[in-house]
């Protein structure tokens, strides 16, 4: 997180407090379509858990005491595992490339809210789970759905969505706060409004004067986005997504059954609260919900220039090849090709 986004997440999360006091004051400005104005970059890092520990029961809000010990205590387990050598493997990132919010803008225990208890819901029985990561390769087979990660190294399709430059691991929709890169960009004119994340610089075109969906059978990597506004919230409707992508956290196909609700709510000057509805009776038992804040900032969102497809691809395939012993080293190719 660059020093002007700590800066500013700072400056935003007093003026949080300050303004929730008098939250029913604040009067929303609109732009020249008289829409609630809402666009801006935002950063949406985060130390609040997707799912709230479960022997907080349904204790939504922690108090700025609880939520400095928790973050110290994750902070204290992440700088064990970068001093940890002997996890084998290159390792990934350690802390300095993660970015955290400060406590003062979200007290909240969970970023799921429902279920009740801030924890997933039951999954349906037999939909697919898979969980990549940094750590070996999972069982698993193609299409792969994780963003990171993969089940083998026999080529590019073996390998997660983010490595592959497809989809990033904070973007996919719904977008949530992962390590970095966290910033969303808000555009509206009178007929569409566009959610550019910063990762693989994602870019949705939300449809405001559409009623009714895409064709059902024109799938989508990020699906089909139609939107209207209730009030002072930007609610957008997203259908129509590809089978090649999960559900929710780990979990489903998304596909056919899977519907996303956002709403974008300005709640202050320095504020947008982001609240995410995923409905999908094929991967969850019920509906869950999540919430978390977008701080304002003045800072830019320049190109996501995805390295992977450069360099780290072919070098995962080529390592994999040299460890296998069927790399040609004098010739620079697979032996026999």
């Amino acid at each position: 997180m660059s020093a002007a986004i700590a800066g500013t997440i700072l400056a935003s999360a007093a003026m949080t407090l300050h303004v929730a006091s008098a939250a029913e004051d604040y009067e929303v400005p609109l732009n020249e379509w008289g829409q609630p104005d809402l666009r801006g970059v935002y950063n949406f890092s985060s130390n609040t858990p997707m799912q709230r520990p479960r022997e907080l029961g349904t204790q939504e809000f922690l108090t700025a005491e609880e939520v400095h010990a928790r973050d110290a205590q994750v902070a204290a387990d992440a700088a064990a595992r970068d001093g940890n050598s002997s996890q084998g493997g290159v390792g990934g990132y350690n802390q300095f490339w993660v970015e955290g919010a400060p406590e003062e803008a979200n007290l909240r225990s969970s970023i799921i809210i429902y279920p009740e208890n801030g924890r997933l819901p039951s999954r349906v029985e037999g939909a697919p789970i898979a969980f990549g990561g940094l750590g070996p390769d999972y069982d698993g087979e193609r299409p792969v759905r994780v963003t990171v990660g993969g089940i083998a190294k026999d080529g590019p399709e073996d390998r997660g969505l983010s490595e592959r430059c497809l989809l990033g691991f904070n973007s996919v929709p719904p977008f949530t706060p992962s390590m970095y890169n966290n910033n969303v960009q808000l555009f509206q004119n009178k007929d569409y409004a566009v959610i550019y994340n910063e990762m693989i610089h994602e870019s949705r075109i939300v449809r405001l004067h559409d009623k009714e969906h895409i064709p059902d059978d024109i799938r989508q990597w990020t699906g089909d986005s139609i939107g209207w506004y209730e009030g002072n919230s930007l609610v957008v409707e997203t259908k129509n997504f590809n089978n090649k992508t999960q559900t929710f956290y780990g979990t489903g196909t998304a596909g056919e059954s899977k519907t996303l609700i956002e709403k974008f709510t300005r709640r202050s000057d320095a504020v947008v609260d982001y609240e995410f509805t995923v409905i999908d009776p094929e991967a969850y038992q019920d509906k869950l919900v999540g919430t978390f804040p977008l701080i304002a900032t003045n800072d830019q969102i320049f190109e996501y220039a995805c390295h992977e497809g450069n360099y780290g691809m072919y070098n995962i395939l080529q390592g994999q090849r040299v460890e296998d012993g069927t790399w040609d080293r004098e010739n620079n190719r697979v032996i026999g090709q």
